[in-house]
């Protein structure tokens, strides 16, 4: 008989979704999985913004824990939410298919606010990167710090005078939540460059485990993970993380690599981008980070940490 699979996961809505997602992965593989869902310290505390959260790993420390311990096989995790250190004995055995890597703006009413610089809007994020990228799009504009899963930010959006809040195409989608909000508009931001790994669902395992381990792979897709590592090499480079705003997108196509990184200062007033295209896999990622530390990005990041810290 084949051993049930421990699956850990958050519990908010997306987490148990795209666990579920990866259960019926794993049953297409002949394999039965029970899950288990597990508040993280991000989801237990909510009433300040995510950056003054000061330990790494806020959304995945808790599920390393119960892994670690023999409680789950398994953890699935947003890429975006795993620290680019892994503890000690953590492996990401699988990265699954990369959903839309897009932000997308919640609006209501007429969208008259992005195109009339004479309107003041407030914006609802509780993400310093994508603040910074609508800052430095519009100025004029205020923005409001926002927490919490999908649905409840939804349902703050709905409540209060806000103009809009932005979110991650991909939850929007795998959860058609906007199907409960009919006075809600959506619009993709393709000007936005989303987080390192946004979009992408992973696995990580015991690297002990062989057993678990050589099952997982199956599920892994090489061409996500590369194009998702190499977006990792350029985030780690610049040594960020929630508190500095930091987008990177790679995409690979006929086995060459396109590669879009970006720096802001937390205003938006300053930005540094690069793009690159080549076949260095395992370097595009860090040499693009390092053009940026040299033209002016070591200043933006001491500067990030003297208004954070």
């Amino acid at each position: 008989m084949k051993k049930i699979i421990r699956v850990g996961t958050r519990n908010s809505p997306l987490a148990v979704f795209q666990a579920r997602k990866v259960q019926k992965l794993l049953k297409k593989e002949g394999y039965f999985s029970h899950l288990f869902q597990i508040k993280s310290e991000g989801d237990l505390i909510q009433n300040v913004p995510i950056h003054t959260l000061k330990n790494v790993g806020v959304f995945t420390r808790k599920l390393t824990q119960f892994m670690l311990s023999g409680k789950i096989d398994i953890a699935i995790h947003s890429l975006k939410d795993v620290p680019i250190n892994l503890p000690k004995g953590i492996i990401l055995s699988a990265y699954l298919k990369r959903g839309s890597f897009f932000d997308s703006l919640v609006y209501k009413g007429s969208n008259d606010f992005l195109y009339n610089p004479k309107i003041h809007a407030l914006i609802a994020t509780g993400s310093i990167r994508r603040g910074a990228f609508w800052k430095n799009r519009y100025p004029h504009h205020s923005l409001i710090d926002l927490r919490g899963n999908i649905n409840t930010r939804l349902k703050k959006l709905q409540k209060n005078p806000w103009k809009g809040s932005i979110f991650a195409k991909v939850g929007l989608d795998r959860l058609g939540i906007l199907n409960n909000f009919k006075s809600f508009n959506c619009k993709v931001l393709d000007w936005m460059i989303p987080s390192p790994g946004q979009g992408v669902i992973v696995v990580s395992t015991l690297e002990k485990n062989d057993n678990i381990n050589c099952l997982i792979k199956k599920l892994d897709d090489q061409e996500t993970r590369l194009s998702a590592n190499i977006e990792r090499q350029f985030l780690k480079t610049l040594g960020g993380g929630c508190i500095s705003p930091i987008g990177a997108h790679a995409i690979v196509k006929n086995q060459i690599i396109y590669f879009t990184g970006i720096l802001l200062s937390l205003d938006g007033m300053h930005k540094i981008k690069k793009t690159k295209i080549g076949t260095n896999y395992d370097m595009i990622g860090f040499q693009c980070a390092e053009e940026i530390l040299k033209e002016g990005g070591r200043e933006i990041l001491e500067e990030i940490k003297k208004n954070i810290s």
